[in-house]
């Protein structure tokens, strides 16, 4: 019934599409398995893309050529660059997106690509044989024959949703969750885990008074994520709002504390730090009077709304009392209640910086199945699972990013480097190079790379030669030229910054923090008229480019250093349980996660500066 597939791509979340794509656009044959054809790419939580660091791993996604940031700017609603009163390292692209929208264009994109072929079945286990993945096997016994297989289960593995004290099985609201193949992967010797996330309830925008919130407008010259020319920014917008808990509202959900499946017991997982549900704030910081409420439309034409920071699972009437206590909610009625959902996942210090299982060949991890949360996440993983799985068939050496070229690199790293026990989620913070790795230049530093990999097309490398041109070619000029002082001095002054007394390049000028482009622009018309003839993109790069040169200059020679040890590379069967000097520690976490390269090894939590040493040694022997 079935021929054999290349990669067999089990979920059919953000992940899960983007792995089959990726493969497919690679040359790969693809089935993407799902349990529900009509929940493709389906926003789970919140209806939005992006935000401080996962914006910049949208835009990562993609200049390598994976879908993400088309699918996001087809459906976006509204725009807005975070962190703009900060450097430029913490800019971070947002979209709040339609829902609906967001799903149905990922479905139309993956019907569109050759190579995809669909079942629409719950995968119940694989199919194993000398160590080696040779296929999946569905839940009414069909067995598919694969030569790899991307396990992208999400919260579906053993899923269980809680409300109050009721709970049943599930891998999200109204669907089932995924049986077998957690038991036979720890039958094969994998270690899992628990984890919980959770999710808000949805009103009736139309029971809602908008004139008690702040309105939250989005950016007046929105831009998109995507670098093709495949989308247009937005030319109208959607407005979100801004409220917040109080005192009655915190008093209302406390009395439901006994009845909350998090105080209580019944919930064994833990959950993401960074985005806590609504009980567990006012229990942690319970010195604060108020919590920011986010109130953000699902969609250009629905009525639902998200009520974002409200994630709960105490019991509906709690819930629906509380809500009714925030300002602008006092008649609001709701669709359905906010809830936890407890999954299994497994420990991603299991897995090679390829994303294939270290226990057996051919059989690939992304997304929440590796401990992470979030969208971009997934994502993110899905494509580098999707492009290793191709390349695996396709008998080349996998694509490991480096963690001085891409957010991605930092999340993979830090995954198989550290494990998780929480559900990982990315921040700017967790990246060294972050003043490198920005928003802006994602496309700069990894569309050569989509390329040549089969998966960024043509006119993406044109697109991105062309800026890296016009950007030399206008820093260059603006060395170059020079500016009188009685042309700039009283500028300079209404600037509050010192004015000059002989002429003075525009690079010099553009290095004081005071000064940027537009200012500059405003004191010389002739100026003016020759950057209008760059695009908005070149003038962005070329001026952080000369304002930053010097911070960026020290980041790259500790990214060369540091890339000596990344060439450093370990022999596969390195035995380092035979090196006697090595800490007990020291060979324990290096024999489990083993490591590819010395770089990789320095970044392994309980591997000493002193094992390093001796491991350095050994291996210049």
């Amino acid at each position: 019934m079935f021929p054999e597939y290349d990669v067999i791509v089990v979920g059919a979340g953000h992940a899960g599409c983007e792995a089959a794509h990726a493969a497919a656009k690679m040359g790969a044959k693809v089935l993407l398995c799902t349990m529900n054809m009509n929940t493709i790419a389906q926003m789970s939580c919140n209806p939005a893309m992006g935000g401080v660091a996962k914006g910049q791993i949208v835009r990562e996604i993609d200049a390598l050529g994976g879908m993400s940031g088309i699918i996001s700017d087809k459906s976006m609603i509204q725009f807005r660059m975070l962190n703009r009163s900060k450097g430029p390292a913490m800019w971070s692209p947002r979209s709040q997106n339609d829902r609906m929208r967001f799903a149905e264009e990922w479905r139309l994109a993956l019907e569109q690509t050759p190579n995809v072929d669909f079942w629409q079945e719950m995968v119940s286990g694989l199919l194993v044989t000398d160590g080696r993945v040779r296929g999946v096997r569905t839940g009414i016994g069909l067995e598919i024959p694969g030569k790899t297989v991307v396990l992208t289960n999400g919260t579906f593995l053993n899923g269980v949703i809680h409300i109050g004290e009721k709970q049943f099985g599930g891998g999200r609201t109204g669907e089932s969750a995924a049986k077998g193949i957690t038991e036979q992967l720890v039958g094969l010797g994998f270690e899992a885990g628990r984890m919980k996330t959770g999710t808000p309830p949805r009103v009736d925008g139309r029971s809602l008074d908008y004139s008690k919130m702040e309105i939250q407008f989005g950016d007046e010259n929105p831009e998109k994520f995507s670098y093709s020319d495949e989308t247009q920014p937005l030319t109208e917008q959607r407005t979100c709002w801004i409220t917040y808990t109080n005192k009655e509202v915190h008093e209302t959900l406390e009395s439901g504390f006994d009845r909350s499946p998090m105080f209580n017991g019944r919930i064994q997982g833990l959950g993401p730090r960074y985005c806590p549900s609504i009980e567990d704030k006012i229990n942690r910081f319970a010195e604060r009077e108020r919590h920011q409420i986010f109130v953000e439309p699902e969609g250009w034409n629905t009525v639902e709304i998200y009520v974002n920071g409200f994630s709960t699972s105490l019991p509906e009437d709690v819930q629906y009392k509380a809500l009714r206590k925030i300002p602008g909610f006092e008649n609001a009625k709701m669709f359905r209640p906010g809830y936890a959902i407890e999954y299994d996942f497994f420990p991603p210090t299991q897995l090679k910086l390829s994303l294939e299982t270290q226990l057996i060949q051919n059989l690939f991890f992304a997304g929440q199945i590796n401990g992470t949360t979030g969208y971009e996440e997934a994502a993110s993983q899905g494509l580098m699972a999707g492009i290793n799985a191709a390349r695996k068939v396709q008998e080349e050496e996998p694509v490991i990013l480096k963690r001085s070229e891409a957010y991605i690199a930092v999340l993979i790293d830090d995954l198989i480097n550290k494990g998780t026990e929480e559900p990982y989620r990315m921040f700017t913070s967790r990246a060294e190079f972050r003043l490198l790795l920005r928003q802006d230049n994602a496309d700069l530093r990894l569309t050569q790379l989509g390329h040549q990999i089969g998966l960024a097309d043509d006119r993406r490398l044109e697109r991105m030669l062309d800026k890296k041109s016009d950007t030399a070619k206008l820093i260059n000029d603006l060395r170059q030229k020079k500016l009188s002082p009685d042309l700039i001095n009283e500028g300079l002054e209404d600037m509050d910054t010192a004015t000059v007394k002989e002429k003075i390049s525009v690079e010099k000028l553009l290095k004081r923090p005071q000064v940027g482009l537009k200012e500059i622009m405003d004191l010389d018309n002739d100026l003016k008229v020759y950057l209008s003839k760059y695009s908005k993109d070149v003038l962005e790069q070329a001026e952080i480019q000369i304002k930053y040169d010097s911070y960026i200059e020290k980041e790259q020679q500790m990214v060369d250093k540091l890339n000596n040890m990344e060439n450093f590379r370990i022999p596969v069967h390195f035995d380092y349980l035979a090196i006697p000097a090595l800490s007990a520690e020291g060979k324990q976490k290096l024999n489990k996660v083993r490591p590819e390269t010395l770089g990789q090894a320095s970044r392994i939590s309980g591997v000493s500066p002193a094992d390093l040493s001796i491991l350095t040694v050994y291996l210049g022997r």
